[in-house]
């Protein structure tokens, strides 16, 4: 018989819906969703990235990864540029806001992150990321 409690897809997916949830209540004070937080946080690495790089980054299809631009620029956090080697496309800039936020965020990131793995040690959790990286790839 086929245990769905100690699935590893079972567990992986539950395990994600509890850090989703830890994550999402602080964000909220900004108006910020996990995902638009991963966007500006791989913005904060390197600014000006245009949207396919973007999307590939935070591995989220070009359409959804429209609306969250729009939203992060309705709220101030971004700006599109015009490509400077593509006319159809954007460079999607930080502004001095979305800016500003980085210290903020990060540490609330690094405050969450460590009520989700609390009951790791430090090994386990570098274990847990790389053995997550593998699953990824």
């Amino acid at each position: 018989m086929f245990d769905i409690e100690n699935s590893l897809g079972f567990l992986l997916a539950k395990s994600y819906q509890r850090g989703y949830a830890l994550f999402k209540a602080p964000l909220e004070n900004y108006h910020l969703t996990p995902k638009q937080f991963s966007l500006l946080a791989f913005l904060w690495k390197q600014d000006g990235l245009s949207q396919v790089e973007l999307s590939e980054k935070c591995q989220i299809d070009r359409t959804t990864i429209g609306g969250l631009i729009d939203r992060l620029q309705t709220r101030g956090y971004v700006r599109r540029e015009p490509h400077p080697e593509d006319r159809r496309a954007f460079k999607i800039r930080l502004t001095d806001t979305g800016r500003n936020l980085e210290k903020e965020l990060l540490s609330i990131a690094r405050e969450v992150t460590g009520i989700f793995t609390d009951g790791l040690t430090p090994v386990e959790t570098e274990t847990l990321r790389q053995l997550l990286e593998k699953l990824r790839r």
